[in-house]
């Protein structure tokens, strides 16, 4: 308590000072004509308090008549009444915010920011956030691209990754879109908890999307290539994230045919085909292959804890290489080709070498395993990193369930997607049960791997991700779901294979 008295006594002092120009030595202007304040204040202190202003003090120094240093500083981007809120602060050290609007309160944060007021920066939006959080929630649009347009605003920035977090839809419906910035249109469309319909996510994009460009026609019919492809320009990025697949026949001739201009040639391709055939039978998928008396043989050879050689064989197939083609010819000799038991034995032992020569060592070549060389996105991306053609596959901890997914692009460290047409996923239900998989192959092909640096292997970031040992499987941008539940799941095992191509 004595010191908080001698802290408020210092304060008081400090303020007096403040109000008594008599050893004042600098002038401040702020503001723009017609409306500007002269303040005065002392060098000394602006210096130790606001490295911004000791930089042009110690730059822009003019004697008077009297030989005597004078110091003028220009504040036109600041309002009078803000520094003067400021200036008692500098001086005091403290600043009592209940009285002001959250509007007033960001012109102070604003103006700290420029002055280089660290603390004060923090403790402004702290206080935001604890005592304006209703009106940032009314007004997200204006408080993201404020705290995103300062490296200084971490705070605020958490404070929206959290609201988006909580509640998109409700972001979603009160957002300003004139003024949204793109990246939180995105971070809203890809939150995992919206709940909006995708038409409803669509029709949005479409508003903000003329919302950015007030010059387009209000009627689809007056656009001119032109203004198709302006909008285009704006909403690439929110098309290829915007999941079309989950719309109605009638959702997409009404909503999305009339601005079949703006997608993307093969997206608007697969989007046709998948809705013209709605109602037609889906093609069953190929039976696996029947491997009958060498499985064991097979599993000493294959390098895995998770997967056995029909698994192998499996995916093999689906990659459709010339290895794979090469085995369905070896196995139907051996299967069918009975009559002569002389050339069932020559086939038999020609299969049993190729499978050791080339399915095991060089076909599927482990890389990394997550009991042997860790779990971490790091060791990741140390030992796969540059390598291409490359399987995962991954033992779901607690079940029998086995997921997976197939790169051909060389994985990276860039934070960025890569775009490819041969990348798939899939899942087998009970390892026991080869029968019961399901493959989901790409749709968007410019979203098809994640090159996260805090991310092991990723499909779209969000299809088949893994990180550490959690591991997430929710459907955006790959035909099908490959789990029934979009939860969390953790891994007992993983294994990262490169595919040796002869």
């Amino acid at each position: 308590m004595i010191y908080d008295k001698l802290l408020q006594n210092l304060s008081h002092i400090l303020l007096e000072m403040l109000k008594d120009e008599k050893y004042c030595d600098v002038t401040i202007e702020v503001g723009n004509n017609p409306y500007v304040k002269i303040f005065r204040a002392h060098m000394i202190i602006l210096c130790y308090r606001s490295s911004y202003l000791q930089k042009i003090l110690l730059t822009n120094k003019k004697k008077n008549d009297d030989e005597t240093l004078s110091h003028s500083i220009k504040l036109p981007d600041i309002l009078p009444e803000i520094f003067q809120i400021i200036l008692k602060y500098i001086y005091s050290g403290i600043i009592s915010l209940d009285e002001y609007e959250p509007s007033v309160i960001i012109k102070i944060l604003i103006a700290a920011n420029k002055l280089c007021l660290k603390e004060l920066i923090i403790f402004l939006q702290c206080f935001l956030i604890e005592k304006r959080s209703d009106w940032m929630e009314l007004n997200p649009s204006y408080i993201y691209r404020l705290s995103f347009e300062n490296n200084s605003f971490t705070e605020l920035q958490k404070y929206c990754d959290y609201l988006i977090s909580k509640d998109p839809d409700k972001i979603f419906k009160s957002l300003d879109l004139s003024s949204t910035p793109e990246k939180l249109l995105v971070k809203l469309i890809q939150n995992d908890k919206l709940q909006m319909s995708k038409i409803q996510v669509w029709e949005y994009a479409l508003k903000w999307g003329h919302a950015q460009n007030p010059e387009l026609p209000s009627d689809l019919k007056n656009f001119s290539k032109k203004d198709f492809k302006t909008l285009k320009n704006s909403l690439q990025r929110c098309i290829q994230l915007i999941k079309f697949y989950n719309l109605t026949l009638e959702e997409f001739s009404d909503k999305i045919l009339p601005y079949k201009k703006i997608f993307p040639k093969e997206l608007y391709e697969d989007l046709s085909k998948y809705f013209s055939n709605l109602d037609k039978k889906s093609i069953k998928e190929p039976e696996p292959y029947v491997i009958k008396d060498v499985k064991e043989d097979c599993l000493k050879n294959i390098d895995s804890k998770i997967i056995t050689f029909q698994h192998a064989e499996l995916i093999l197939k689906w990659i459709n290489t010339n290895n794979s083609s090469m085995f369905t010819s070896i196995f139907s000799k051996w299967i069918y080709n009975t009559e002569d038991t002389n050339t069932t034995m020559n086939i038999n032992t020609d299969m049993n070498t190729n499978i050791n020569a080339s399915t095991n060592t060089n076909m599927f070549k482990l890389l990394l395993r997550g009991t042997r060389d860790g779990f971490t996105p790091e060791k990741f991306h140390k030992i796969c990193n540059n390598k291409s053609h490359t399987v995962t596959i991954i033992k779901v901890k607690g079940s029998n369930e086995i997921l997976g997914g197939y790169n051909p692009n060389t994985w990276k460290s860039n934070d960025m997607y890569d775009d490819t047409k041969d990348s798939f996923i899939f899942s087998f239900k009970n390892n026991l049960d080869i029968e019961n998989h399901i493959l989901s192959r790409i749709k968007i092909d410019q979203l098809a791997t994640y090159n996260g640096i805090d991310m092991g292997p990723s499909f779209s970031g969000s299809d088949l991700t893994l990180s550490n040992n959690v591991g997430r499987s929710i459907k955006i941008t790959y035909e099908r779901p490959i789990r029934e539940i979009t939860d969390d799941f953790l891994v007992e095992e993983y294994e990262v294979f490169e595919i040796i191509r002869d």
